[in-house]
């Protein structure tokens, strides 16, 4: 398992199984009556303009900043979700084909109120019995509270990107 600066993990076995854990929390539907997770649609636009979509669930808000080119808007999904102790915040965003035909001239997804313990980026999520294909490690940099591309290493591919946070506070 490779560790970035500051403890940040990317995959490993038990913490893909937290994560799916959490992203079934986070992608069930919609919203639910205790609102532990909410689902956003939004659309991915090229023309190498930055555009911005957030979700925003009790303290915790996901941010996400791109640039794109070519072909014509994409329709992508943004999750968010809390776990029932509100430690974790958990934010997915994902273009629910599975690929973007879309070139990423960059990326930052930035979680507020929490600290990222675990994030992954794919350069294509699993759709009708594929699998996912993870970004290579060196494509982007996970911080405290942000995952972005790493300039000239990123290879413009992006269609999901999954983020699980531990809340900045505990409560006593």
């Amino acid at each position: 398992m490779a560790v970035e600066a500051g403890g940040v993990r990317r995959g490993s076995g038990s913490a893909r199984a937290a994560v799916a854990l959490l992203l079934l929390l986070c992608c069930v539907g919609a919203s639910t009556a205790d609102e532990s997770s909410r689902t956003g649609q939004f659309d991915v636009r090229p023309g190498g303009l930055v555009h911005s979509h957030s979700e925003t669930l009790g303290d915790h808000s996901c941010i996400f900043t791109y640039a794109s080119q070519g072909g014509t808007n994409e329709r992508w999904h943004m999750s968010v979700g809390i776990s029932e102790d509100n430690k974790l915040f958990s934010c997915s965003i994902w273009r629910p084909q599975g690929k973007s035909y879309l070139f990423f001239t960059q990326f930052k997804a930035e979680i507020t109120n929490a600290k990222i313990e675990f994030a992954n980026g794919f350069s294509q999520g699993a759709v009708g019995g594929g699998s996912d294909v993870p970004l290579k490690e060196n494509e982007y940099v996970i911080h405290e509270n942000t995952v972005t591309h790493k300039d000239g290493l990123f290879k413009s591919e992006l269609s999901k990107l999954i983020i699980v946070a531990r809340s900045g506070h505990d409560e006593l």
